[in-house]
Protein backbone atom coordinates (compact mmCIF):
# COMPACT_ATOMS: atom_id res chain seq x y z
CA UNK A 1 0.00 0.00 0.00
CA UNK A 2 1.46 3.52 -0.92
CA UNK A 3 1.56 5.86 1.69
CA UNK A 4 2.69 10.00 1.34
CA UNK A 5 5.79 9.19 3.97
CA UNK A 6 7.55 5.96 3.82
CA UNK A 7 8.57 6.17 7.35
CA UNK A 8 4.85 6.20 8.64
CA UNK A 9 4.54 3.10 11.62
CA UNK A 10 1.42 1.27 12.27
CA UNK A 11 0.80 2.46 15.19
CA UNK A 12 0.84 6.27 13.48
CA UNK A 13 -1.68 4.93 10.83
CA UNK A 14 -3.40 3.14 13.93
CA UNK A 15 -3.67 6.42 15.88
CA UNK A 16 -4.49 8.59 12.86
CA UNK A 17 -7.58 6.49 11.49
CA UNK A 18 -8.80 6.27 15.28
CA UNK A 19 -8.57 10.16 14.85
CA UNK A 20 -10.80 10.19 12.26
CA UNK A 21 -12.95 7.10 12.99
CA UNK A 22 -16.19 9.08 13.31
CA UNK A 23 -15.79 11.63 10.34
CA UNK A 24 -14.65 8.37 8.35
CA UNK A 25 -18.18 6.70 9.23
CA UNK A 26 -20.19 9.78 8.64
CA UNK A 27 -18.37 10.10 5.03
CA UNK A 28 -19.41 6.85 4.07
CA UNK A 29 -22.81 6.98 5.15
CA UNK A 30 -23.44 10.34 3.60
CA UNK A 31 -22.10 9.14 0.48
CA UNK A 32 -23.79 5.72 0.81
CA UNK A 33 -27.41 7.73 1.23
CA UNK A 34 -26.65 9.81 -1.69
CA UNK A 35 -25.85 7.54 -3.53
CA UNK A 36 -29.28 5.08 -2.90
CA UNK A 37 -31.29 8.53 -3.45
CA UNK A 38 -29.58 9.43 -6.50
CA UNK A 39 -31.05 5.70 -7.85
CA UNK A 40 -34.58 6.91 -6.74
CA UNK A 41 -33.95 10.30 -8.31
CA UNK A 42 -34.03 8.72 -11.68
CA UNK A 43 -35.56 5.59 -11.16
CA UNK A 44 -39.12 7.32 -10.24
CA UNK A 45 -41.54 7.68 -12.95
CA UNK A 46 -40.98 11.55 -13.22
CA UNK A 47 -37.65 12.75 -11.70
CA UNK A 48 -37.31 14.41 -8.65
CA UNK A 49 -35.04 17.49 -8.74
CA UNK A 50 -35.09 17.97 -5.07
CA UNK A 51 -34.17 14.38 -4.64
CA UNK A 52 -31.38 14.75 -7.01
CA UNK A 53 -29.71 17.82 -5.39
CA UNK A 54 -30.06 15.85 -2.09
CA UNK A 55 -28.28 12.71 -3.24
CA UNK A 56 -25.49 15.61 -4.60
CA UNK A 57 -25.44 17.58 -1.47
CA UNK A 58 -24.70 14.33 0.60
CA UNK A 59 -22.23 12.64 -2.35
CA UNK A 60 -20.27 15.70 -2.18
CA UNK A 61 -20.53 16.56 1.52
CA UNK A 62 -19.05 13.03 2.70
CA UNK A 63 -16.36 12.82 0.17
CA UNK A 64 -15.07 15.91 1.14
CA UNK A 65 -15.41 14.09 4.78
CA UNK A 66 -13.23 11.71 4.06
CA UNK A 67 -10.62 13.98 2.04
CA UNK A 68 -10.30 16.29 4.66
CA UNK A 69 -9.37 13.55 7.19
CA UNK A 70 -5.52 12.90 8.10
CA UNK A 71 -6.35 9.18 7.30
CA UNK A 72 -6.69 9.84 3.63
CA UNK A 73 -3.77 12.42 3.76
CA UNK A 74 -1.41 9.02 4.81
CA UNK A 75 -2.64 7.05 1.23
CA UNK A 76 -3.06 9.80 -1.40
CA UNK A 77 0.33 10.73 -3.22
CA UNK A 78 2.44 13.58 -1.34
CA UNK A 79 2.12 15.78 -4.45
CA UNK A 80 0.82 19.95 -5.04
CA UNK A 81 -2.78 18.60 -6.76
CA UNK A 82 -3.66 15.83 -4.10
CA UNK A 83 -2.81 18.86 -1.47
CA UNK A 84 -4.92 21.03 -2.65
CA UNK A 85 -7.42 18.43 -3.36
CA UNK A 86 -9.49 18.22 0.00
CA UNK A 87 -9.97 22.28 0.27
CA UNK A 88 -11.47 21.86 -3.46
CA UNK A 89 -13.96 19.01 -2.70
CA UNK A 90 -14.79 22.06 0.43
CA UNK A 91 -15.45 24.47 -2.12
CA UNK A 92 -17.73 22.37 -4.09
CA UNK A 93 -19.94 21.48 -1.51
CA UNK A 94 -22.00 24.28 -1.43
CA UNK A 95 -23.21 24.03 -5.01
CA UNK A 96 -25.80 20.97 -4.74
CA UNK A 97 -26.87 22.27 -1.10
CA UNK A 98 -28.14 25.39 -2.49
CA UNK A 99 -30.06 24.42 -4.99
CA UNK A 100 -31.31 21.73 -2.70
CA UNK A 101 -32.64 24.80 -0.71
CA UNK A 102 -34.25 26.34 -3.74
CA UNK A 103 -36.01 23.29 -4.91
CA UNK A 104 -36.75 22.57 -1.48
CA UNK A 105 -38.58 25.84 -1.31
CA UNK A 106 -36.26 27.32 1.57
CA UNK A 107 -34.68 30.27 -0.31
CA UNK A 108 -38.13 32.02 -1.38
CA UNK A 109 -39.26 32.22 -4.99
CA UNK A 110 -36.17 33.40 -6.72
CA UNK A 111 -34.09 30.92 -5.01
CA UNK A 112 -33.13 29.08 -7.94
CA UNK A 113 -31.80 32.36 -9.50
CA UNK A 114 -29.99 32.57 -6.07
CA UNK A 115 -27.79 29.11 -6.81
CA UNK A 116 -27.38 29.94 -10.14
CA UNK A 117 -25.66 33.20 -9.04
CA UNK A 118 -23.60 31.67 -6.52
CA UNK A 119 -22.87 28.78 -8.65
CA UNK A 120 -19.87 31.11 -10.84
CA UNK A 121 -18.01 32.24 -7.12
CA UNK A 122 -18.05 28.67 -6.14
CA UNK A 123 -16.57 27.32 -9.18
CA UNK A 124 -14.03 29.95 -9.53
CA UNK A 125 -12.37 29.56 -5.96
CA UNK A 126 -12.35 25.79 -7.14
CA UNK A 127 -10.56 26.44 -9.75
CA UNK A 128 -8.13 28.89 -8.16
CA UNK A 129 -7.36 26.54 -5.34
CA UNK A 130 -6.69 23.62 -8.01
CA UNK A 131 -4.28 26.33 -10.01
CA UNK A 132 -2.71 28.35 -7.28
CA UNK A 133 -2.52 26.29 -4.27
CA UNK A 134 -3.83 26.85 -0.88
CA UNK A 135 -4.89 29.89 -0.13
CA UNK A 136 -6.74 31.57 2.98
CA UNK A 137 -8.13 34.27 0.76
CA UNK A 138 -10.32 31.44 -1.46
CA UNK A 139 -11.33 30.20 2.22
CA UNK A 140 -12.31 33.93 3.36
CA UNK A 141 -14.58 33.90 0.58
CA UNK A 142 -15.91 31.15 0.58
CA UNK A 143 -17.13 31.16 4.36
CA UNK A 144 -18.03 34.84 3.98
CA UNK A 145 -20.56 33.49 0.98
CA UNK A 146 -21.56 30.56 3.25
CA UNK A 147 -21.95 32.81 6.32
CA UNK A 148 -24.02 35.17 4.57
CA UNK A 149 -26.55 32.80 2.79
CA UNK A 150 -26.97 30.99 5.99
CA UNK A 151 -27.93 33.63 7.53
CA UNK A 152 -30.76 34.48 4.73
CA UNK A 153 -31.60 31.12 4.71
CA UNK A 154 -32.89 31.38 8.70
CA UNK A 155 -34.07 34.05 7.67
CA UNK A 156 -36.39 33.11 5.22
CA UNK A 157 -37.06 29.31 6.94
CA UNK A 158 -38.69 31.35 9.69
CA UNK A 159 -40.71 34.27 7.97
CA UNK A 160 -42.21 31.24 6.21
CA UNK A 161 -45.67 30.87 8.55
CA UNK A 162 -48.06 28.69 6.39
CA UNK A 163 -46.41 25.36 6.74
CA UNK A 164 -47.04 21.73 7.80
CA UNK A 165 -45.70 19.01 10.03
CA UNK A 166 -43.19 18.02 8.06
CA UNK A 167 -41.99 21.60 6.95
CA UNK A 168 -41.86 22.27 10.63
CA UNK A 169 -40.24 19.00 10.84
CA UNK A 170 -37.08 20.10 8.02
CA UNK A 171 -37.10 23.35 9.25
CA UNK A 172 -35.86 22.28 12.72
CA UNK A 173 -33.03 19.70 11.11
CA UNK A 174 -31.77 22.90 8.25
CA UNK A 175 -31.47 25.21 11.58
CA UNK A 176 -29.37 22.61 13.54
CA UNK A 177 -27.26 22.12 10.98
CA UNK A 178 -27.39 25.93 9.87
CA UNK A 179 -25.93 26.33 13.34
CA UNK A 180 -23.14 23.74 12.77
CA UNK A 181 -22.32 24.99 9.80
CA UNK A 182 -22.12 28.66 11.12
CA UNK A 183 -20.34 27.57 14.02
CA UNK A 184 -17.23 26.05 12.17
CA UNK A 185 -17.09 28.66 9.51
CA UNK A 186 -17.18 31.73 11.75
CA UNK A 187 -14.32 29.68 13.13
CA UNK A 188 -12.29 29.40 9.69
CA UNK A 189 -11.93 33.26 9.49
CA UNK A 190 -9.94 32.85 12.37
CA UNK A 191 -7.89 30.04 11.39
CA UNK A 192 -9.84 27.21 13.53
CA UNK A 193 -11.53 24.05 11.56
CA UNK A 194 -13.33 22.21 14.76
CA UNK A 195 -14.94 20.15 12.18
CA UNK A 196 -18.84 19.94 14.26
CA UNK A 197 -20.56 20.58 10.91
CA UNK A 198 -21.17 17.08 10.05
CA UNK A 199 -22.53 16.62 13.42
CA UNK A 200 -25.18 18.87 12.04
CA UNK A 201 -25.60 17.51 8.83
CA UNK A 202 -26.22 14.47 9.93
CA UNK A 203 -29.05 15.64 11.93
CA UNK A 204 -30.40 17.23 9.01
CA UNK A 205 -30.23 14.19 6.79
CA UNK A 206 -32.12 12.10 10.28
CA UNK A 207 -34.84 15.04 9.98
CA UNK A 208 -35.57 14.34 6.71
CA UNK A 209 -35.37 10.39 7.26
CA UNK A 210 -38.36 10.69 9.73
CA UNK A 211 -39.99 12.94 7.46
CA UNK A 212 -39.94 10.35 4.38
CA UNK A 213 -40.63 7.40 6.74
CA UNK A 214 -43.98 9.23 7.66
CA UNK A 215 -44.63 9.72 4.32
CA UNK A 216 -44.02 6.27 3.55
CA UNK A 217 -46.54 5.43 5.94
CA UNK A 218 -49.14 7.74 5.39
CA UNK A 219 -48.67 6.42 1.53
CA UNK A 220 -49.06 3.18 2.74
CA UNK A 221 -52.21 3.91 4.48
CA UNK A 222 -53.20 5.70 1.79
CA UNK A 223 -52.75 3.00 -0.65
CA UNK A 224 -54.74 0.38 1.49
CA UNK A 225 -57.42 2.78 1.99
CA UNK A 226 -57.51 2.93 -1.78
CA UNK A 227 -57.94 -0.80 -2.17
CA UNK A 228 -60.35 -1.38 0.15
CA UNK A 229 -62.91 1.51 -2.15
CA UNK A 230 -61.62 -0.59 -5.03
CA UNK A 231 -62.92 -3.96 -3.68
CA UNK A 232 -66.18 -1.86 -2.80
CA UNK A 233 -66.15 -0.51 -6.20
CA UNK A 234 -65.70 -3.95 -7.40
CA UNK A 235 -68.58 -5.17 -5.76
CA UNK A 236 -70.64 -2.71 -6.35
CA UNK A 237 -70.27 -3.06 -10.45
CA UNK A 238 -70.44 -6.38 -10.41
CA UNK A 239 -73.74 -5.36 -8.87
CA UNK A 240 -75.02 -3.70 -11.76
CA UNK A 241 -73.69 -6.49 -14.21
CA UNK A 242 -77.46 -9.07 -15.03
CA UNK A 243 -78.62 -12.21 -13.48
CA UNK A 244 -77.56 -15.69 -15.60
CA UNK A 245 -79.75 -15.82 -18.34
CA UNK A 246 -82.67 -18.11 -17.40
CA UNK A 247 -82.77 -21.25 -18.73
CA UNK A 248 -85.10 -21.23 -22.62
CA UNK A 249 -85.74 -23.59 -25.01
CA UNK A 250 -84.92 -21.01 -27.93
CA UNK A 251 -82.04 -19.22 -26.49
CA UNK A 252 -78.71 -20.27 -24.62
CA UNK A 253 -76.57 -17.44 -23.58
CA UNK A 254 -73.17 -16.98 -22.30
CA UNK A 255 -71.36 -14.21 -20.88
CA UNK A 256 -67.73 -13.55 -19.86
CA UNK A 257 -66.35 -10.22 -18.90
CA UNK A 258 -62.67 -9.63 -18.11
CA UNK A 259 -62.10 -6.40 -16.64
CA UNK A 260 -58.30 -5.21 -16.81
CA UNK A 261 -58.02 -3.29 -13.31
CA UNK A 262 -60.40 -3.38 -10.46
CA UNK A 263 -63.21 -1.83 -12.16
CA UNK A 264 -64.15 -1.11 -15.55
CA UNK A 265 -65.56 0.61 -18.24
CA UNK A 266 -67.44 -2.56 -20.07
CA UNK A 267 -70.88 -3.50 -19.29
CA UNK A 268 -73.13 -5.83 -20.74
CA UNK A 269 -76.87 -6.57 -19.97
CA UNK A 270 -80.32 -8.38 -20.58
CA UNK A 271 -83.27 -5.85 -21.26
CA UNK A 272 -85.50 -9.07 -21.89
CA UNK A 273 -85.06 -12.74 -20.91
CA UNK A 274 -88.47 -14.27 -21.57
CA UNK A 275 -88.99 -17.80 -23.02
CA UNK A 276 -89.46 -16.19 -26.17
CA UNK A 277 -87.76 -13.12 -26.27
CA UNK A 278 -84.30 -12.01 -25.41
CA UNK A 279 -82.63 -8.21 -25.86
CA UNK A 280 -78.85 -8.20 -25.25
CA UNK A 281 -76.97 -5.32 -24.83
CA UNK A 282 -72.90 -4.70 -24.65
CA UNK A 283 -71.46 -1.48 -23.75
CA UNK A 284 -67.98 0.10 -24.12
CA UNK A 285 -66.82 2.99 -22.03
CA UNK A 286 -63.46 4.65 -23.39
CA UNK A 287 -60.99 4.79 -21.24
CA UNK A 288 -60.08 2.43 -18.19
CA UNK A 289 -60.55 2.44 -14.37
CA UNK A 290 -62.97 4.30 -12.12
CA UNK A 291 -63.84 7.10 -14.11
CA UNK A 292 -64.76 4.29 -17.14
CA UNK A 293 -66.88 2.55 -14.68
CA UNK A 294 -68.77 5.14 -13.10
CA UNK A 295 -70.18 6.08 -16.74
CA UNK A 296 -70.92 2.03 -17.08
CA UNK A 297 -73.75 2.49 -14.30
CA UNK A 298 -74.89 5.36 -15.96
CA UNK A 299 -75.32 3.52 -18.95
CA UNK A 300 -76.85 0.86 -16.89
CA UNK A 301 -79.34 3.39 -16.11
CA UNK A 302 -79.71 4.95 -19.15
CA UNK A 303 -80.39 1.05 -20.62
CA UNK A 304 -83.05 0.77 -17.98
CA UNK A 305 -84.69 3.78 -18.58
CA UNK A 306 -85.38 2.71 -22.43
CA UNK A 307 -86.50 -0.79 -21.35
CA UNK A 308 -90.22 0.19 -22.96
CA UNK A 309 -88.12 0.21 -26.66
CA UNK A 310 -86.67 -2.57 -25.80
CA UNK A 311 -88.24 -4.49 -29.28
CA UNK A 312 -86.89 -1.69 -31.28
CA UNK A 313 -82.80 -1.26 -30.99
CA UNK A 314 -82.70 2.10 -33.39
CA UNK A 315 -85.31 3.59 -30.83
CA UNK A 316 -83.28 2.03 -27.53
CA UNK A 317 -80.15 3.41 -28.27
CA UNK A 318 -81.42 6.71 -29.78
CA UNK A 319 -83.03 7.25 -26.32
CA UNK A 320 -79.90 6.34 -24.48
CA UNK A 321 -77.80 8.69 -25.97
CA UNK A 322 -80.68 11.52 -25.18
CA UNK A 323 -80.32 10.16 -21.76
CA UNK A 324 -76.54 10.16 -21.57
CA UNK A 325 -75.77 13.54 -23.69
CA UNK A 326 -73.85 16.13 -21.32
CA UNK A 327 -73.59 14.15 -18.58
CA UNK A 328 -70.53 11.98 -19.05
CA UNK A 329 -67.59 14.46 -18.78
CA UNK A 330 -66.81 14.16 -22.52
CA UNK A 331 -66.06 10.44 -22.42
CA UNK A 332 -67.96 8.90 -25.32
CA UNK A 333 -69.97 5.03 -25.25
CA UNK A 334 -69.85 2.57 -27.95
CA UNK A 335 -72.91 0.17 -27.68
CA UNK A 336 -75.04 -2.76 -29.94
CA UNK A 337 -78.50 -3.71 -29.05
CA UNK A 338 -79.67 -7.03 -30.53
CA UNK A 339 -83.62 -8.24 -30.21
CA UNK A 340 -84.09 -11.79 -30.44
CA UNK A 341 -88.09 -13.08 -30.96
CA UNK A 342 -88.81 -16.88 -31.40
CA UNK A 343 -91.93 -16.01 -32.23
CA UNK A 344 -91.30 -14.63 -35.67
CA UNK A 345 -87.91 -16.27 -35.96
CA UNK A 346 -86.28 -12.78 -36.61
CA UNK A 347 -83.45 -10.31 -35.19
CA UNK A 348 -83.04 -6.97 -35.09
CA UNK A 349 -79.92 -5.41 -34.61
CA UNK A 350 -78.57 -1.88 -34.07
CA UNK A 351 -75.01 -0.76 -32.61
CA UNK A 352 -73.18 2.99 -32.28
CA UNK A 353 -70.04 2.88 -33.49
CA UNK A 354 -69.70 -0.82 -31.96
CA UNK A 355 -67.94 -4.06 -33.50
CA UNK A 356 -70.04 -5.66 -36.05
CA UNK A 357 -71.61 -8.33 -34.49
CA UNK A 358 -70.74 -11.97 -35.57
CA UNK A 359 -73.26 -14.32 -36.68
CA UNK A 360 -72.30 -18.11 -37.32
CA UNK A 361 -74.93 -20.15 -39.40
CA UNK A 362 -74.26 -23.02 -41.03
CA UNK A 363 -70.45 -23.18 -41.29
CA UNK A 364 -69.77 -19.59 -42.04
CA UNK A 365 -69.62 -15.85 -40.40
CA UNK A 366 -71.40 -12.56 -41.67
CA UNK A 367 -70.84 -9.62 -39.37
CA UNK A 368 -73.69 -7.39 -38.94
CA UNK A 369 -72.50 -3.49 -39.25
CA UNK A 370 -75.67 -1.79 -38.33
CA UNK A 371 -73.58 1.18 -37.09
CA UNK A 372 -74.53 4.63 -35.48
CA UNK A 373 -72.52 7.60 -34.09
CA UNK A 374 -71.20 6.70 -30.37
CA UNK A 375 -73.81 7.52 -27.75
CA UNK A 376 -73.14 10.60 -25.05
CA UNK A 377 -71.32 12.56 -27.85
CA UNK A 378 -73.35 13.82 -30.42
CA UNK A 379 -77.40 14.35 -29.49
CA UNK A 380 -78.09 14.80 -33.19
CA UNK A 381 -77.39 11.29 -33.62
CA UNK A 382 -79.49 8.67 -35.11
CA UNK A 383 -79.67 5.36 -35.48
CA UNK A 384 -81.80 2.60 -37.68
CA UNK A 385 -82.44 -1.23 -37.13
CA UNK A 386 -81.77 -4.16 -39.29
CA UNK A 387 -83.98 -7.10 -39.42
CA UNK A 388 -82.51 -10.64 -40.08
CA UNK A 389 -84.53 -14.31 -39.83
CA UNK A 390 -83.55 -16.77 -37.51
CA UNK A 391 -82.46 -20.38 -38.20
CA UNK A 392 -82.68 -22.77 -35.76
CA UNK A 393 -78.40 -23.14 -35.08
CA UNK A 394 -77.26 -19.93 -35.70
CA UNK A 395 -74.79 -18.42 -32.64
CA UNK A 396 -74.52 -14.30 -32.19
CA UNK A 397 -71.10 -13.26 -30.73
CA UNK A 398 -71.46 -9.70 -29.28
CA UNK A 399 -68.21 -8.26 -28.06
CA UNK A 400 -66.04 -4.93 -27.48
CA UNK A 401 -62.64 -3.95 -28.74
CA UNK A 402 -60.78 -4.96 -26.04
CA UNK A 403 -61.26 -8.57 -27.52
CA UNK A 404 -60.22 -7.63 -31.73
CA UNK A 405 -57.19 -5.15 -30.20
CA UNK A 406 -55.70 -7.27 -27.94
CA UNK A 407 -51.86 -7.78 -28.17
CA UNK A 408 -49.44 -10.45 -28.38
CA UNK A 409 -46.07 -8.96 -26.42
CA UNK A 410 -44.68 -8.24 -30.32
CA UNK A 411 -47.50 -5.80 -30.80
CA UNK A 412 -49.81 -7.33 -33.52
CA UNK A 413 -53.49 -7.05 -32.89
CA UNK A 414 -55.48 -10.65 -32.64
CA UNK A 415 -58.01 -8.62 -34.99
CA UNK A 416 -61.24 -10.37 -36.32
CA UNK A 417 -60.00 -12.90 -38.78
CA UNK A 418 -58.04 -15.08 -35.24
CA UNK A 419 -62.21 -14.37 -34.20
CA UNK A 420 -63.41 -15.70 -36.56
CA UNK A 421 -61.53 -19.03 -36.53
CA UNK A 422 -62.08 -18.98 -33.29
CA UNK A 423 -65.49 -19.16 -33.64
CA UNK A 424 -65.79 -21.34 -36.40
CA UNK A 425 -63.13 -23.68 -33.95
CA UNK A 426 -65.74 -23.65 -30.94
CA UNK A 427 -68.65 -24.89 -33.30
CA UNK A 428 -69.00 -28.05 -31.88
CA UNK A 429 -69.10 -26.61 -28.39
CA UNK A 430 -72.18 -24.93 -26.52
CA UNK A 431 -72.03 -21.46 -25.58
CA UNK A 432 -70.29 -21.59 -22.04
CA UNK A 433 -67.30 -23.66 -23.48
CA UNK A 434 -67.03 -21.32 -26.42
CA UNK A 435 -67.04 -18.19 -24.44
CA UNK A 436 -64.53 -19.63 -22.28
CA UNK A 437 -62.13 -20.84 -24.91
CA UNK A 438 -62.03 -17.55 -27.00
CA UNK A 439 -61.27 -15.96 -23.48
CA UNK A 440 -58.16 -18.49 -22.54
CA UNK A 441 -56.98 -18.39 -26.53
CA UNK A 442 -57.00 -14.31 -25.67
CA UNK A 443 -55.19 -14.77 -22.01
CA UNK A 444 -52.60 -16.85 -24.24
CA UNK A 445 -52.18 -13.95 -26.97
CA UNK A 446 -51.78 -10.98 -25.04
CA UNK A 447 -50.11 -12.55 -21.95
CA UNK A 448 -48.94 -9.91 -19.94
CA UNK A 449 -49.49 -6.90 -22.63
CA UNK A 450 -53.51 -6.65 -22.16
CA UNK A 451 -54.46 -3.14 -22.27
CA UNK A 452 -58.06 -3.38 -22.46
CA UNK A 453 -60.97 -4.93 -20.81
CA UNK A 454 -62.54 -8.14 -22.42
CA UNK A 455 -66.47 -8.52 -23.00
CA UNK A 456 -68.69 -10.78 -24.84
CA UNK A 457 -72.01 -12.21 -24.73
CA UNK A 458 -72.63 -15.14 -27.25
CA UNK A 459 -76.44 -16.56 -27.98
CA UNK A 460 -77.35 -19.99 -29.45
CA UNK A 461 -80.74 -19.65 -31.33
CA UNK A 462 -82.91 -23.16 -30.70
CA UNK A 463 -85.80 -24.62 -32.27
CA UNK A 464 -88.27 -25.56 -30.08
CA UNK A 465 -87.80 -29.22 -30.61
CA UNK A 466 -83.84 -29.21 -30.34
CA UNK A 467 -82.17 -29.61 -26.85
CA UNK A 468 -80.58 -26.73 -24.92
CA UNK A 469 -77.32 -27.91 -23.22
CA UNK A 470 -78.04 -26.89 -19.63
CA UNK A 471 -77.46 -23.26 -18.84
CA UNK A 472 -73.95 -22.58 -16.41
CA UNK A 473 -73.68 -19.45 -14.29
CA UNK A 474 -71.64 -16.99 -16.59
CA UNK A 475 -68.08 -16.42 -15.46
CA UNK A 476 -66.28 -12.62 -14.15
CA UNK A 477 -63.04 -12.79 -14.62
CA UNK A 478 -61.17 -10.35 -12.15
CA UNK A 479 -57.41 -9.01 -13.29
CA UNK A 480 -55.03 -9.38 -10.51
CA UNK A 481 -54.15 -5.60 -8.77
Amino acid sequence: MYVGDPQLTAGQVLRTFQHDELYLFLGAAFTSLGLVSMAFAFLSRKFDAVLFWLALFAIFYGTRLWLSGGFFALLLPNTAFFNRLPRAANYLVPIPAFFYFAEAGFLGLRGRKIAIALTLPFLCITIGNLWFGNSLVFVYINNAIIIIMLAALTIESIRRKQVDKDFTIVRVGIMVFVAFALFDNIAGIFRRFPQKEPIGFAFFLAALGYVAARRSLHRDQQFNALQKELEIARRIQTSILPSPYPQSAHFHVAARYVPMTAVAGDFYDFLISSETEAGLLIADVSGHGVPAALIASMVKLAATSQRTNAADPALLLSGMNSVLCGNTQDQFVTAAYVYLDAASSTLRYSAAAHPPMMLFRAGDITELTENGLMLAAFSFATYTTAEYPLQAGDRLLLYTDGILEATNPQGEEFGSTRLHTLLKDAAHLNAEDSADRIISSLEQWSSSARTDDLTLLICDYQSANIPVPATRLPITYEAAL
